[in-house]
């Protein structure tokens, strides 16, 4: 299934929201949804479901090439994120995030340090969105760290974060590292074999698996007491308790082996899309803004900031096209991008952004029809606004 099952009329490139749900994954989901069984159960059918599982733990494994019992399977990513910061900070020792982090970390990293806010450090960022390394080290050497938190790719420009260094400085300095790699898993290869990271949390939706499953790596062999958010059973090592949810982790499995198969072919061809799109609508909108490091983003992603054009009035204008002012997570939310305020834009210009995100069922065509939506959406509410264009910008 893909967007264009879904709506024919639409141009879908909101990946970054959520991908169109993979054949592979939706055929494995209702096969699952089809028998009965608890995977906790020792009768014929608790083991089938059980069956389920393990090969979807496997197939997650094979496309983070790791061991599938460093798998624990969540509701997404939000509940690895939590889980992951909620178990290292419980040792003792300092929280280092970013700024830019999505509200699953932020969020969490804020709670879990409430009552000893300084014991929470948030490394900036610079105007192309990459951390500074030179924070992270102060840091390190002015606190004792428990955890660093930082994602592997941006959610919000697709600027990827060079993780090797932060592993090795975080680690010489005795703390765990966890990344969201929510928008990276499925997109671009992880090997979990050559990363030293300790933690590391992912969503199937965000591949092409059903919405509401995830999982949250853990490395075998790291000091660190789970300290679950729903206690209860015991399921997943005592990481997560409840019935596990087998016809979502089936899929999400599903998923996760179609990504792995058309990892390498699916990223060099989205990339020459996302490139042709970014370099179109420069040409035809003028006076506009991509924003991240250009050479170090996900293929998929590109944020434009359209100067004199609000981005819920342009998307208002392009009821065709489906993308984002920013994170979906904050839609509806009257403060502008805490990201790019974080890479030093104005309000104004984080206000008239939009982010354009292309995935796995990306075509040529739908980039074809997209463009002069946006184009028109975008003149049509400049001049409203009286806005004058600067060609060549």
């Amino acid at each position: 299934m893909t967007e264009r099952d879904l709506d024919s009329d639409l141009a879908y490139l909101d990946y970054n929201a959520t991908a169109p749900t993979r054949p592979e994954a939706v055929a494995a989901t209702l096969d699952a949804m089809r028998t009965v069984g608890n995977a906790s159960s020792t009768h014929r059918s608790g083991r089938d479901a059980a069956l389920r599982v393990d090969v979807a733990r496997r197939q997650v494994a094979n496309l983070l090439n790791c061991s599938p019992g460093e798998i624990v399977f969540t509701s997404g990513a939000t509940e690895a994120n939590n889980l992951a910061l909620r178990a290292a900070f419980s040792a003792g020792g300092a929280l280092v995030t970013s700024t830019v982090e999505h509200p699953a970390v932020l969020e969490t990293a804020r709670a879990l340090t409430s009552d000893a806010p300084e014991s929470l450090i948030l490394l900036s960022v610079d105007e192309d969105g990459l951390v500074d390394l030179d924070g992270l080290h102060l840091a390190l050497a002015a606190s004792s760290v428990a955890i660093v938190s930082l994602m592997a790719a941006n959610n919000e420009t697709g600027v990827l974060t060079d993780l090797a260094p932060i592993v090795k400085a975080a680690h010489a300095a005795g703390a765990l590292v966890h990344t969201d790699a929510t928008q990276m898993v499925g997109r671009l290869p992880i090997d979990l074999l050559e990363s030293d990271v300790d933690l590391l949390s992912l969503s199937a939706h965000k591949f092409g698996g059903p919405q509401g499953v995830g999982a949250l790596f853990v490395r075998r062999g790291i000091s660190l007491p789970y300290r679950p958010l729903i206690f209860g059973g015991g399921q997943e090592r005592g990481w997560r308790a409840g019935t596990l949810n087998v016809a979502g982790i089936a899929g999400a499995g599903a998923a996760a082996e179609a990504s792995r198969r058309d990892l390498i072919s699916d990223g060099t061809r989205i990339a020459q899309l996302r490139d042709s799109l970014e370099r179109t609508l420069v040409e035809q909108v003028g006076d506009c803004r991509i924003n991240g490091a250009i050479g170090q983003r996900l293929p998929g992603v590109t944020s434009i900031t359209f100067h004199g054009a609000p981005a819920d009035a342009v998307l208002a204008a392009m009821p065709d096209v489906a993308a984002s002012e920013g994170s979906a997570c904050a839609a509806g939310a009257p403060t502008p991008s805490h990201v790019l305020l974080g890479m030093g834009r104005s309000r104004e210009e984080a206000d008239s952004t939009v982010r354009l995100s292309l995935g796995y069922a990306t075509t040529e065509h739908d980039v074809d029809r997209a463009v002069p939506s946006i184009v028109r959406a975008v003149r049509k509410v400049r001049k409203l606004l009286s806005v004058p264009i600067r060609f060549g910008a």
